[in-house]
């Protein structure tokens, strides 16, 4: 029976070690020009807000100027001049409004960032930036196939060990 089980177990793990690991694109941003900053983004981001012409990404972090080191960062359509703002919600100020290019292709509840070197113009003042998306890498997304491949063998196992008969323990008493 305990064959059985093993069999099982590693017909499994043979068919989840095979599977590819679902993988997440990280793209560094850095920012250069009159103001400067780096960061990295997922490649296709959650918005946390949207609505046609922009989309918002909240607590975005990698900015000491800011007052908690983070910010929001809004991306316009090219209908809305493009480019991005860069928010600091906590410290109330706007540290960045540059237009230029569309940076995302797809719409702004399901954005996916275009690889380049882009020139961006300040919104109120005479700043020039230029901004460079790349890919950074890629992380793997979680869980890989190895630890599904665990988790079932431990469930596996477990259940195996429930299923045994229980051992019969002798318990004497002594009086003294």
């Amino acid at each position: 029976m305990m064959m059985k089980h093993v069999g099982v177990l590693a017909a499994a793990a043979a068919a989840l070690s095979f599977a590819a690991p679902a993988q997440a694109v990280l793209f560094n941003f850095t920012l250069t020009g009159d103001y400067s900053a780096s960061f990295q983004l997922d490649s296709s981001p959650v918005p946390d807000v949207f609505d046609g012409s922009s989309f918002t990404i909240w607590d975005v972090s990698g900015f000491p100027d800011a007052a908690l080191g983070i910010v929001d960062l809004q991306f316009w359509t090219g209908d809305e001049a493009g480019g991005f703002s860069i928010i600091d919600f906590y410290g109330d100020a706007y540290l960045l409004d540059a237009t230029g290019s569309q940076l995302f292709s797809g719409s702004t509840g399901a954005p996916t960032f275009l690889t380049g070197t882009y020139a961006l113009a300040d919104l109120f003042g005479p700043g020039s930036y230029t901004l460079v998306i790349e890919e950074a890498g890629t992380t793997p997304a979680i869980p890989e196939p190895a630890t599904w491949a665990m988790l079932i063998a431990g469930f596996a196992m477990a259940g195996a060990a429930m299923r045994q008969k229980p051992r019969k323990l002798a318990v004497a008493f002594q009086q003294g």
